[in-house]
């Protein structure tokens, strides 16, 4: 019974969804959540409604004006309360993995382009001038080299973010 329920007002709640998830500053997506859970906790209960349609339309509605009431009252941050958000062991290990991430796409580079991205990158911090003088170029072709192998590392860099 629950699944031909779900079946026939599937189509329904989609579009009832988006129809009000703009003026409710919600996503389609939340609001639809919203209801099926309505849906099931109601024909637990009580259960199917006489008019299922009926129903959802006016479910969809109250969970649109719940989530407006919400967003009224809600506010957000200014800043993350005392730099939590950097100190959680989730962050700090994706920090990781993306500087690892990025350290191997710069051995992988071409030609003098590990070494100088590898300069750039250190937390030594260094100057034009101690960059070309440990890599031995001049100074003046330091900025088209830099240029050049991070159009390379953006390229190595690509397909990685795409997948995931």
């Amino acid at each position: 019974m629950t699944h031909d329920l779900v079946t026939s007002l599937g189509p329904l709640l989609t579009a009832e969804a988006s129809a009000e998830a703009y003026a409710s500053g919600a996503e389609p997506g939340d609001l639809e959540q919203a209801v099926w859970l309505r849906l099931l906790e109601r024909v637990e209960a009580d259960g199917p409604p006489s008019d299922p349609h009926r129903w959802l339309r006016r479910a969809v509605r109250t969970e649109a004006r719940r989530t407006r009431r919400t967003a009224r009252h809600e506010w957000p941050y200014e800043t993350e309360p005392a730099g939590a958000a950097e100190h959680e062991p989730e962050q700090l290990a994706l920090a990781a993995a993306r500087h690892r991430a990025l350290r191997d796409a710069v051995r992988r580079l071409p030609g003098r382009c590990p070494r100088l991205m590898e300069a750039l990158l250190s937390p030594r911090d260094l100057t034009y001038r101690e960059i070309a003088g440990e890599l031995g170029i001049s100074q003046g072709s330091l900025g088209p080299e830099r240029s050049r192998c991070l159009g390379c590392l953006r390229r190595l860099l690509t397909p990685e973010v795409a997948a995931r």
